[in-house]
């Protein structure tokens, strides 16, 4: 029996063509364009993301921190552009991987799934930590967050309960995600009024009227002032980059979303404006009550940049800090149920279309979710979350840091799938030359530029807490996490179940 298609626009479609998208048995139109804006802002875990690289970023751009978000959402955009194009005429939940097949072929196609689920299993790792550590500052005194046998077994518990509620349905995850969103937003929302009230120094405020922090000004985002120093402004860029990621889960769910074709693009788009949007603002105001001095609670304190937030707790909200500290643990929660949404719809995608073994691709019958996909993903984070703690911290760490290389990589690759699969397009109209060519263009070699800088600043012994062969630990780690997905793609070309996925060409590019 052959297999069911649709085509872009959701309707019966032959095989073959071009926007053709085998029937995986999902769910679909389940989510709205408001649970796909949701689900794009919790997957990069504002809250977590803001309050631990704010700091960072304070600490090589100073005041110019805002201008520095905002260079940061440029690339990001670009190639969200470019998710929203390629899914308009292909709405498959392995998005890149099957972007990347059409436009340059199977290994490409393979190579991009590996990218997309190895910054899944990598970060899980980062939340699983982040979350076990913050849910032991709200218990006792807190001196279990600095206990790792605890904080580790307790972020294994948090990845096996998101796998489980992906598991039962995305009905089950959305309204998990609906509360975890409300609790993180509306403690954010809460923080940002106190600081307000502080900074005005209205009836509520601070003892003695308004906090001498310092004033808002323009010349925050001067591009004249903070090119000055050229190198500070990629490596705030660099930094300010990778916070973004995730709004990209929207499209790995556009099978299951009404009008696939186009909602989950536009839900994208959307998501990455909110995004920025919060960052700004949020900083905007913590640079106002703080102000970037390096003392204090000031952004500049080397002691506060893992967590500027978990530093200002006790001056902005008084008895009331724990509701930051539940902001944050919210964030990673959500961020990590919604980590396993795309990776575990990659790998189903691959499944269907030959890429992995076909038990990969199965659909459980009554949840109408990647059942085995989905516990593989669970499975894989928990061992490596566990491997790399029990190895060493530090080298956990630095694997952490290499996401970035992931990210970059996939995004790029999705960026230049975008121009090559439209390029007999572009010529059309001026929007489909834009929107098709010139922005994913520009997004794409942005992203590689950044990440063969990731790269070579990861090369620096000194970078990060390990060395390997005289080499920082972080670039070894994520130049053998890549190198791996070369290995296995290798092994499914000669694979019996696979191989003929590599033999099969796609469907030529429009």
């Amino acid at each position: 029996m052959s297999t069911p298609t649709t085509t872009a626009a959701g309707g019966p479609g032959g095989p073959g063509g071009p926007s053709a998208v085998p029937a995986k048995g999902l769910r679909a139109g389940i989510l709205d364009l408001g649970d796909s804006v949701m689900l794009g802002l919790a997957s990069t875990a504002p809250v977590y993301s803001l309050a631990a690289t704010l700091g960072l970023i304070v600490a090589v751009n100073g005041n110019y921190t805002p201008l520095i978000l905002l260079l940061g959402f440029v690339p990001v955009l670009f190639i969200a552009y470019a998710f929203r194009e390629l899914n308009s005429a292909m709405p498959d939940c392995g998005t890149t991987f099957i972007w990347a097949r059409r436009a340059f072929g199977p290994w490409a196609g393979w190579l991009g799934g590996w990218g997309v689920a190895l910054a899944g299993v990598v970060v899980l790792a980062n939340l699983a930590q982040v979350a076990g550590q913050y849910l032991w500052l709200l218990i006792g005194d807190g001196s279990l967050a600095g206990n790792s046998l605890v904080v580790t077994a307790t972020g294994v518990v948090f990845i096996a309960f998101m796998t489980m509620v992906n598991y039962r349905g995305i009905r089950l995850g959305e309204h998990v995600q609906r509360v975890l969103t409300y609790v993180q937003y509306g403690s954010l929302g809460i923080f940002a009024l106190a600081i307000v009230v502080r900074i005005t120094g209205a009836p509520g405020g601070a003892p003695g009227g308004a906090i001498a922090g310092q004033a808002f000004d323009l010349e925050w985002f001067n591009p004249v002032g903070a090119f000055a120093d050229p190198g500070a402004v990629v490596h705030g860029a660099l930094l300010a980059l990778f916070i973004y990621w995730g709004w990209d889960t929207c499209l790995a769910l556009n099978e299951e979303t009404e009008n696939p074709a186009r909602t989950p693009g536009r839900g994208a788009v959307i998501s990455a404006f909110v995004l920025v949007a919060i960052y700004v603002s949020v900083a905007l105001l913590v640079m106002m009550y703080a102000s970037v001095g390096t003392e204090g609670i000031g952004l500049g304190n080397e002691a506060n940049r893992s967590d500027v937030f978990l530093a200002m707790k006790d001056a902005v909200l008084g008895p009331w800090g724990w509701l930051i500290v539940v902001a944050v643990l919210a964030s990673v929660l959500s961020s990590t149920q919604t980590t396993i949404l795309p990776t575990a719809r990659g790998t189903l995608s691959m499944g269907v279309h030959g890429a992995l073994p076909a038990k990969f691709g199965e659909v459980h019958e009554r949840n109408r979710t990647p059942g085995f996909s989905t516990q593989v993903m669970g499975a894989a984070a928990i061992a490596y979350y566990v491997l790399m703690s029990l190895v060493s911290e530090n080298l956990l760490s630095d694997s952490i840091s290499s996401i970035s290389l992931f990210i970059a990589f996939y995004y790029a690759l999705t960026g230049f799938a975008c121009v090559w699969y439209f390029r007999g397009t572009l010529g059309s109209s001026a929007r489909n030359l834009w929107f098709r060519g010139i922005l994913p263009l520009l997004g794409a070699l942005l992203l590689t530029a950044a990440f063969f800088i990731s790269a070579v600043q990861m090369w620096d012994p000194g970078y990060g807490g390990t060395r390997i062969l005289g080499v920082g630990g972080a670039f070894v780690s994520g130049v053998v996490l890549l190198a791996l997905g070369v290995v296995l793609a290798v092994v499914c070309r000669f694979a019996p179940a696979t191989r003929d996925y590599f033999r099969n060409q796609p469907a030529p590019a429009v």
